[in-house]
């Protein structure tokens, strides 16, 4: 299932059926089926065109990022927390041994306030190594590092390092709380990710309280054109694109308590 889903991402994702368009359409022309031919270049170019130059993705990731709002107020007390992998740069890290974050590095960030706010939490950082070649660390083996730099001590850490896929991190990240014997968790992760985080773990029986962060939108998106940021508008369109197959995908496969969960 992993590596399926790995597979249909690569050849199914936006700018990937654009170029699948283009050489339909160069084949086609070769073959002289010119309808076949100006289908598929007009394909190529409407995705191409709402991908990188209108506000489609970004309508579709705030839509993500709006199923669960971010409690007003911190809680008053915080036995533990979860902390969803997808934030570190694994592949410079493993190569460099340093602590290199991409896009997501709000998770830990906001993980960290908590830690320092609630000295008695514990974090549970659920991530390994989420590539097709399984060579690399996962975000749980770099958090080790990163942590402790803050005064976070590793006693405070429980590490889960096997999980590839988010349905994994739910699996694995149960067995890990039964273990530790703690329960009602704050789930930390990005806002356009939470939806099927949630699901998975409604599913799963486990209890927690979604705690997003790492939003990519300022809730006020409207649908029109773009032309000032296209390689963002391309970033946030598969982003959410890609939600929007897991979602579907996971409920299809009955790994979710509904299809859009809030």
């Amino acid at each position: 299932m992993f590596l399926i889903s790995k597979l249909v991402w690569i050849f199914a994702q936006p700018l990937s059926l654009a170029f699948f368009l283009v050489f339909l359409a160069l084949l086609a022309g070769l073959l002289r089926w010119r309808i076949l031919s100006i289908l598929g270049a007009a394909g190529s170019a409407l995705i191409l065109f709402v991908t990188l130059y209108t506000t489609a993705g970004n309508l579709l990731m705030q839509g993500l990022e709006q199923r669960f709002a971010k409690p007003a107020a911190d809680p008053d007390s915080l036995q533990c927390m979860i902390v969803l992998g997808g934030a570190f740069e694994n592949e410079v890290n493993t190569a460099r041994h340093g602590i290199e974050f991409n896009g997501g590095a709000d998770r830990f960030i906001e993980a960290l306030r908590l830690a320092q706010k609630f000295p008695q939490s514990r974090i549970l950082v659920s991530g390994g190594d989420g590539s097709i070649s399984g060579i690399y660390e996962g975000d749980a083996a770099a958090s080790e590092r990163f942590f402790p730099l803050f005064g976070v001590g590793r006693d405070r850490l429980i590490e889960e390092r096997q999980s590839r896929t988010t349905f994994e991190n739910a699996v694995n990240t149960k067995e890990f709380l039964a273990s530790q014997g703690l329960s009602n968790c704050l789930l930390i992760t990005s806002g356009f990710h939470m939806p099927r985080s949630v699901g998975i773990f409604r599913k799963l029986g486990i209890d927690i309280v979604p705690w997003p962060t790492d939003y990519r939108t300022d809730g006020q998106v409207r649908l029109g054109f773009d032309f000032t940021q296209p390689n963002l508008n391309a970033q946030n369109m598969a982003t959410a694109i890609r939600e929007w197959y897991g979602l579907v995908g996971y409920y299809l496969a009955g790994r979710t308590s509904e299809l859009y969960p809030q």
